[in-house]
């Protein structure tokens, strides 16, 4: 016997009581931990994307406009990326130059742009989490990660759960999705931050239909 059919001897030999393939597996851990209303939700999340060095602005739906205005003009940008689906109601105030994403559009080209402004598929309040899917009013995934400066709007409560497994059951797991915990970061050996390495330095999230913060009203 070689050494080889020994070792397989061994293995079939302790899993020779394993459950068969069609045995279901028990998924007993909590799906979400604590009982939250929905403004304890919200608020955890806006606590976790702040934790994350996002910038947390809270509006209602009607000022959603000149809040993202606000925003623009308080980066300076000149330009801002707009995904095809976009609700135009959402930059109707904004004075920058609104470049419509194209397929043709280049790394360098993208890079240029001062703002991108987008939606989300879901928001994670236990992990401070947004996810993309690439759905028309969020765009390509490159267009998130190359400009400096992202804006994503959630919808409250719409779009807001409280655990990662609530989350899933929402998204589809085809799609690009993409799970941004704050600005785009790293750090070497010496525990160095530097942001913007990977996605955007800063990234800033409203939560529209929440109780509106001073950052909305400023």
């Amino acid at each position: 016997m070689s050494s080889r059919e020994r070792i397989l001897g061994r293995v079939r030999r302790a899993l020779a009581d394993a459950p068969g393939e069609d045995t279901p597996i028990e998924r007993a851990y909590l799906r979400e931990h604590g009982d939250r209303s929905v403004e304890e939700t919200t608020d955890l999340l806006a606590e976790n994307l702040a934790d994350y060095r996002a910038i947390v602005h809270r509006c209602s739906p009607d000022d959603l406009a000149v809040t993202l205005a606000g925003m623009l003009a308080a980066r300076g940008a000149k330009t801002v990326l707009v995904p095809p689906g976009l609700d135009p109601a959402w930059l109707a105030d904004a004075d920058a130059e609104q470049v419509p994403d194209r397929l043709e559009s280049t790394p360098h080209e993208l890079d240029r742009i001062d703002s991108v402004v987008t939606a989300c598929a879901v928001a994670v309040a236990e992990t401070g989490t947004i996810v993309l899917d690439g759905g028309p009013d969020q765009g390509r995934r490159r267009i998130t990660l190359v400009p400096d400066h992202h804006i994503c709007v959630v919808r409250v409560p719409d779009q807001v759960v409280g655990s990662v497994p609530q989350a899933l059951e929402r998204l589809d797991p085809v799609r690009p999705l993409t799970w941004i915990s704050g600005p785009s970061a790293t750090s070497d050996i010496e525990l160095d931050r530097v942001e913007g390495v990977h996605g955007p330095r800063t990234l800033e999230v409203v939560l529209v239909g929440a109780q509106p913060s001073a950052e909305a009203n400023s």
